[in-house]
């Protein structure tokens, strides 16, 4: 396996996500198509044509990568069936990481020292993405 790529959706609002975790994590969008670019969508309603069809931002070996639905389709519903884990490279960046996403979101478990020997935390953040921040000095 080469890699494990998260993909989200959101309800129209893929554009500002994505500007915020590119802010958090850094980087350049690989990819930004929007639906009236895309063949296909031409009978799409004006209102949709500027939203996401598919964005990638490069975290690490891996893309975290998003959509727009289109409201004709069924609306994403955010819950707690998916989570976002990043295997930090030092404690600094753990919270780096940590401290950026939390910002306008809810921190459920600060960072902390663990019992297992990793340095870890959970949040979810403003859009309703659920992160786990992990740092363990032991894996090189």
């Amino acid at each position: 396996m080469r890699a494990v790529n998260p993909y989200l959706n959101f309800n129209g609002n893929t554009e500002e996500a994505f500007n915020f975790y590119k802010s958090v994590f850094g980087g350049e969008f690989v990819t930004v198509m929007r639906f009236g670019e895309t063949p296909g969508c031409e009978s799409m309603p004006e209102t949709e044509k500027n939203g996401i069809m598919h964005i990638a931002l490069p975290l690490g070996s891996s893309l975290l990568m998003g959509t727009d639905v289109p409201k004709s389709m069924e609306q994403v519903k955010f819950g707690t069936n998916s989570s976002i884990t990043i295997d930090a490279e030092s404690r600094e960046e753990a919270d780096r990481y940590f401290n950026g996403l939390a910002a306008g979101g809810k921190v459920g478990m600060p960072m902390d020292d663990m019992f297992w020997g990793a340095y870890y935390g959970m949040l979810t953040d403003k859009f309703g993405v659920q992160w786990m921040i992990n740092f363990d000095s032991r894996i090189k």
